[in-house]
């Protein structure tokens, strides 16, 4: 891989990680609820929920669900139902997660299982490997999509953290917090749209 494709490649994984989507929506709530050292293991979970799946799609995942519209429809259902009940326990937090509360951050498993439901990482993962693996050279440029993504990924995790634990002070009124988390969970169910079509 040339180092212009490389360089097209992490801008690609930087838009691909920094713009808004589950995950990001995800991490900006859980910075709000929980804040940025409560949410590292959701972060470290993404990262090595993403890095599984981009390697899985790049070994040949991507073609079985393109082969399998039974199994491709499967997913999308389990995805939904998965984003459905993520978005109410958004949407239903009523107040900011401590240690004593029952809320409580996603876990690194919890996390790095929801990328395999995820609508966006699908769409980026299966995009990346179309667009930026060398059939020529196909295992090299594999990992090299897979190391881009880890390098931009968990920076721009932190920065949606980060966003979201510089809001605590204006959401730590209650009404506030309450239509925030309504406002994101809505969003995160909102966000099946594209998936749905």
């Amino acid at each position: 891989m040339s180092w212009d494709v490389f360089a097209a490649l992490m801008a690609f994984a930087f838009v691909g990680s920094a713009t808004p989507g589950p995950n990001t929506l995800m991490l900006l709530a859980s910075g709000v609820n929980f804040g940025v050292a409560r949410t590292i293991p959701h972060i470290i979970g993404i990262a090595f929920g993403f890095g599984s799946l981009l390697l899985a799609t790049g070994f040949g995942l991507g073609q079985i669900l393109v082969a399998s519209p039974q199994l491709h429809f499967a997913m999308k259902i389990a995805s939904g139902m998965y984003l459905l009940w993520l978005a109410w326990k958004i949407g239903t937090a009523r107040a900011m997660g401590s240690r004593e509360t029952e809320a409580q951050p996603l876990t690194v498993l919890q996390a790095a299982g929801f990328q395999w439901v995820n609508p966006k990482a699908w769409a980026v993962g299966v995009g990346a490997m179309a667009a930026y693996t060398d059939p020529a050279n196909y295992t090299a440029t594999s990992l090299l999509v897979v190391a881009a993504f880890m390098l931009v990924l968990a920076p721009c995790a932190f920065l949606w953290c980060g966003m979201g634990t510089s809001l605590r002070g204006y959401l730590a009124e209650p009404t506030r917090l309450k239509w925030f988390n309504i406002t994101m969970g809505v969003i995160l169910a909102l966000s099946l749209w594209p998936m749905l079509r």
